[in-house]
């Protein structure tokens, strides 16, 4: 007959005992929370602390007001729109400011878009847009800059009496 040492004796039911422990779930390393015995849709939503309300740094962000200088050297503020409202159709209204444009010396049209109203225009050595919009029962002409926002300088000014004396009565 074959002797066993005493470690194996101890050493079997050690592993056995670990094996089914192990085997039976993890409730000996598990977490005590009821938070993590829950299904996860019952679970509480954590939202990191800057994201559960929008930013409102930028929300009351007023333009600023830009300058341009005139021809008398006085600074005017140029911070209202630039137009002028028109009784007719906007498309009606659309063909007559390319006409005008056309017409006008030193005017070079770079691009035209009529589903978007739009003339890309160069004048007196400034770029800006004339923009033609539905406003209510007629139109509303008015020139802006390429980021949208009222135009500074002469140029715009100009163009935009020229078109007003064109196209209102």
């Amino acid at each position: 007959m074959r002797r066993t040492s005493p470690a194996y004796l101890i050493a079997a039911p050690l592993v056995a005992l670990l094996l089914v422990g192990g085997l039976s779930g993890c409730r000996w390393f598990g977490k005590k929370n009821d938070l993590y015995t829950q299904s996860a849709e019952a679970r509480p939503l954590e939202v990191p602390p800057d994201l559960d309300r929008p930013a409102a740094e930028r929300a009351m962000a007023l333009p600023s007001v830009s300058t341009s200088a005139t021809a008398s050297g006085t600074a005017t503020a140029s911070v209202a729109p630039l137009g002028f409202n028109v009784a007719s159709d906007r498309d009606a209204v659309f063909a007559k400011v390319g006409d005008v444009l056309a017409a006008t010396q030193g005017v070079s049209i770079a691009n035209k878009a009529a589903i978007l109203g739009t003339f890309d225009v160069d004048y007196l050595g400034a770029k800006f847009l004339v923009r033609v919009t539905k406003a209510g029962d007629g139109t509303y002409v008015s020139a802006v800059d390429p980021r949208g926002l009222p135009p500074t300088g002469d140029a715009p000014v100009k163009l935009i009496g020229v078109l007003k004396a064109a196209l209102t009565p």
